[in-house]
Order: structure tokens, then C-alpha cells, then sequence
């Protein structure tokens, strides 16, 4: 049985202002917020770092959520309020858990030339948001199945299973798929799945998908396949879940419950309450010469919950 698969198209956004390195977004969006736990999905490059400055991100907050960056290729420094100091690099994953309050900083290392990757964040459930702050690497077995590699570096995937911390059932995996192959995987049919397309000539479940879009897929299927036609090797993100059924608001980079906590968070930053610590070891070069990225003026009127509806039930749709 075909499985029905909606595609999300990216938006371009530009990261660290108008002249920042240009990221494709396809989480959130109006139509759909969450892919299990996945509430936000960045894909960049590859980017050639001399002309588009690559990733300058000065130390900035975070509530509710865990953050979780993958890289194809480059290295990314990374330094957070916990008092953790790491590169991000490629094959390997990094996950922060913001829990009731964290910050940290971005930046592209000094030897690195082309800048490729993807940011992801989940969502944290209610009886985990206020823990601890909390910081993970590691580095995923290379698995093979048919004409795949695959790289699973949250939850289960292709009898693999990363051993970082998560508090909902969710995977995370890198597929690198073979010229002229297909792969069928077999999946949680609990969990709704997305699949984001960084190359290659791809259809999922019969359906073609473009680089930088994501095909969605909800709960009921154990099996997933995945073709690339081109005569190149393809690249592609594998998310999942069970689906999250509490109400969030997600507001710049907070998650909380309701309007008024969310902006209850941006006053605490600004005024860099205890809440968020203080990121030392930043090495960037803001435009604005800050220490650490002020919160964008809260809106006037009360932010509203996101809203996730049901997937439509028809073999395509295109979101934009």
C-alpha cells in the first residue's frame, strides 16, 4: 500500500540578519509545526564560507527544547551556559537540551571553506522542559542496508540506536542512498515521518521530492521506501515520532505553554536574568558588535498555540 505523503516546501531565511548565510526552512510552518517532537528544521549549503561568511551566531537563548546539528561537511564551534565547549563535525551528533532556560553561540571555524549541514530542534514535553541544562555527543555506527548508508543518530533506525537523551520516541538518521537504488526501511508505525532532501533525484513512496523540501507522512505505516534515480549518490534526513499532542507556543527561539510565559522569557533574557546562564568563549564577529543577540520586540497581540492538523489523505500536496 502506497503511504499518503504531503510535501513541505522550504522558505528561504536569512541567518543573523539580512546579510547572514541564507538557510532553507521547512519547520515550522502555518500548515504543519511538528513532525513527532521535530517542531524546526533548517538545511544549508553547501555554502562556499568566503562569500557567504558562513555560521556567526552570537550568544542567544533557548527554552522547552533540545537542539540537535548535523553537519555534511565543515565545523562549527560551539560554547553554551552549561560550560560546554565543543566542534561540531561531520558523522558526528551534538545535542543540547535547553530544559527551563540555556544560551550559546554559533560559529563557523576558522579553517573551514564550504559549510553544509542541517539544524534541527524537538520539542520537549511538560514534564521535562524546567530539568537541567544538558549537552551530548556522538558519533553513529555506519550502517548498510540495500544500496544505503545510514547514520542514525537519534532513537532506532536499521537495528541501530543512538544513545542520546530523549524525552518523547523519536528518530533522527542520516541516509546516504546509492546512484540508481532504492531502500525500503522498516519503521515505528506509531510515528509520523519526514523526509528532507538535501540531493539527488528522489521519490518517497512514489512521490517525487526536490532538494530542501520535506515529505511528510503520518502514523500507520511500518515500512518506508525510498528511491534516487539520479546517477549520483543522494542525501537525505529521516525524522520521526509518535505525534506531540500538547499545546505549545513557539516564539523566536522559546517553546512554552501560553503567550504570557513566552514573553515572560524574552524580558528575562534581555535583562540576562539567571534563567539563561552567560555563554563564555565566543569568538564571532557580530555586525552590531553585541556580546550576545538581543530578543526582536514582542508582538502585540497574544501569540497563539501552533496548530498541526491531520495529514491529508490524498497521495500528494504541495505546502508552500
Amino acid at each position: 500500500m502506497t503511504v499518503p505523503v504531503e510535501i513541505i516546501t522550504s522558505r528561504a531565511v536569512p541567518l543573523g540578519g539580512p546579510r547572514g548565510m541564507t538557510v532553507h526552512r521547512t519547520l515550522p510552518q502555518r500548515q504543519r509545526s511538528l513532525i513527532g517532537a521535530w517542531c524546526f528544521a533548517d538545511h544549508y549549503g553547501p555554502d562556499d564560507v568566503s562569500v557567504t561568511g558562513g555560521m556567526d551566531v552570537a550568544p542567544h537563548p533557548h527554552t522547552g527544547l533540545q537542539t540537535v546539528s548535523w553537519l555534511f561537511e565543515g565545523n562549527i564551534t560551539h560554547h553554551d551556559s552549561g560550560g560546554n565547549h565543543a566542534v561540531v563535525v561531520p558523522g558526528e551528533v551534538n545535542l543540547m537540551t535547553a530544559g527551563s532556560g540555556i544560551c550559546h553561540s554559533e560559529v563557523t571555524t576558522q579553517d573551514t571553506t564550504t559549510l553544509h549541514g542541517v539544524q534541527l530542534w524537538t520539542v520537549l514535553p511538560d514534564d521535562a522542559r524546567h530539568g537541567p541544562r544538558l549537552f551530548e555527543n556522538h558519533a553513529p555506527n555506519r550502517v548498510r542496508r540495500e544500496g544505503a548508508e545510514i547514520l542514525t543518530f537519534v532513537g532506532t533506525l536499521a537495528g541501530e540506536t543512538s544513545p542520546v537523551t530523549v524525552f518523547t520516541p523519536m528518530v533522527g538518521a542520516e541516509i546516504t542512498l546509492d546512484p540508481s537504488s532504492s531502500v525500503t526501511l522498516e519503521v515505528d508505525a506509531t510515528f509520523e515521518h519526514g523526509l528532507l532532501v538535501d540531493s539527488g533525484e528522489i521519490t518517497f513512496e512514489d512521490v517525487a521530492v526536490q532538494p530542501t523540501e520535506l515529505a511528510y507522512t503520518g502514523v500507520g505505516a511500518d515500512a518506508l521506501t525510498i528511491t534516487n534515480t539520479a546517477p549520483h549518490a543522494a542525501k537525505l534526513i529521516l525524522i520521526g515520532g509518535t505525534p506531540f499532542e500538547e499545546e505549545i507556543v513557539m516564539w523566536w527561539n522559546f517553546i512554552g505553554r501560553n503567550s504570557g510565559e513566552v514573553e515572560s522569557y524574552r524580558e528575562e533574557w534581555q535583562s540576562q536574568s539567571e534563567r539563561f546562564g552567560k555563554t563564555l568563549g565566543y569568538i564571532g564577529h557580530d555586525p552590531q558588535g553585541r556580546p550576545w543577540l538581543p530578543a526582536p520586540r514582542f508582538p502585540i497581540i497574544a501569540v497563539k498555540p501552533r496548530e498541526n492538523p491531520a495529514p491529508v489523505a490524498r497521495p500528494e500536496l504541495r505546502i508552500n
